[in-house]
């Protein structure tokens, strides 16, 4: 009987080729990475500071300007109060004519030189020191109620008509028909319009009307006889 020997430990064992063939190689144990939470929690923090010194880069190469910016509808004509400017960071521009905050209590006292809306930034063309009020001029209220004045509501610097309406006392005396067919009308530049009463609805008009016309439409005003029509506009 024979009997198999068990190899020594070290010895070269023979592969099942025999003698000749290679040694057969020892497996290889495999290690599993490890994860560093610490290497992750750097690289987010390096990402995360990168993107916020882009947004830093941007915002200042943005070269944001205090100005100011009409903070409420401001009809043409009209005197520009504190109320109807804001102040606003805003990145413009070169070429854009803008006025800043700096200059606000300049602003305030003028008259707008054309409508100015709310949110529109304020560029100092469309402001202006030049009073509605003209040399030879006359500032005159006209009292009036709605159905003496025309729908479509009025603006400082707009031109309309005081127009004489009948007498009702002279009409039921037998006053003259030419009269009533021919009325008279004055010319004149609405500079302010005032609030409705709110009782009566009564308006006030400010109009601006050469100086002889001044104390007689302002006699005329007093009796309730006029009311108030928009002038023709240039070409029609």
């Amino acid at each position: 009987m024979s009997t198999t020997t068990p190899p020594a430990p070290g010895r070269y064992v023979p592969g099942p080729g025999g003698p000749g063939s290679q040694p057969t190689a020892a497996p290889r144990l495999v290690r599993q990475r490890r994860r560093r939470p610490g290497l992750i929690a750097l690289s987010v923090a390096l990402i995360a500071a990168g993107g916020l010194s882009g947004a830093l880069l941007f915002t200042a190469s943005g070269q944001r300007t205090a100005v100011l910016v009409v903070a409420r509808d401001v009809p043409q004509g009209a005197a520009i109060t504190d109320a109807d400017l804001a102040p606003a960071s805003l990145a413009l521009d070169p070429a854009v004519k803008a006025v800043p905050v700096a200059k606000k209590a300049e602003m305030v006292g003028q008259r707008a030189a054309v409508g100015l809306k709310a949110g529109a930034l304020l560029s100092p063309g469309q402001v202006t020191s030049v009073s509605l009020i003209k040399a030879g001029e006359q500032l005159v209220g006209v009292a009036l109620k709605a159905s003496q004045l025309p729908a479509s509501r009025l603006a400082p610097g707009q031109k309309v008509l005081i127009v004489s309406t009948p007498d009702p006392s002279q009409a039921a005396a037998g006053g003259k028909a030419a009269d009533v067919a021919a009325p008279k009308t004055v010319a004149a530049t609405v500079v302010a319009v005032g609030l409705p009463a709110p009782a009566t609805g009564v308006v006030v008009v400010d109009v601006a009307v050469p100086v002889v016309e001044g104390p007689t439409l302002a006699a005329r005003v007093a009796t309730g006889a006029v009311a108030l029509i928009l002038a023709p506009q240039e070409g029609s």
